[in-house]
């Protein structure tokens, strides 16, 4: 592969450092107070399940989040900084990839109607499957350093 400034796996961990850093901006700018105390960001989700189109989106939302929103609050929010991060230090990389291609694709699939996030969603779980599949934690990564995968 003949690349320009880099090589290719140099080129990918730079793909990979930056969707951390997206993941570790989608942690920043969140209200949390709004989210931990108001229940702000379930709340939004809840209203966007319930008027979703696909019955299977409404039942999974009722059955998993919404019995426990103050938890899945943590969860959304502590999420997107633990990937971040991952991804920035290529710390258990695979599983940081993986578990953001899942997240990405459970927010694509409930604002499925939201045509302003799905370019955000699908472009993310795009970089997640090319890092993934070119396996970025090779290069500038805590994985690669200490051997690991």
């Amino acid at each position: 592969m003949d690349t320009i400034w880099l090589t290719g796996a140099e080129w990918v961990a730079v793909l990979r450092i930056g969707l951390g850093l997206w993941w570790l901006e989608s942690w920043r700018h969140k209200d949390r107070k709004g989210w931990f105390e108001r229940g702000t960001g379930i709340a939004w989700a809840a209203d966007v399940a319930a008027k979703h189109r696909w019955s299977a989106v409404r039942r999974g939302f009722d059955a998993v989040v919404a019995p426990r929103p103050r938890a899945m609050a943590y969860v959304v929010v502590y999420a997107e900084l633990a990937l971040g991060l991952g991804l920035v230090f290529g710390f258990l990389t695979p599983v940081a990839l993986a578990c953001g291609l899942l997240l990405n694709l459970l927010y694509l699939v409930l604002m499925i109607h939201d045509w302003a996030e799905q370019g955000q969603n699908a472009m993310m779980a795009l970089i997640s499957l090319v890092a993934l599949f070119a396996m970025s934690w090779q290069t500038w990564s805590l994985d690669g350093a200490l051997g690991w995968f």
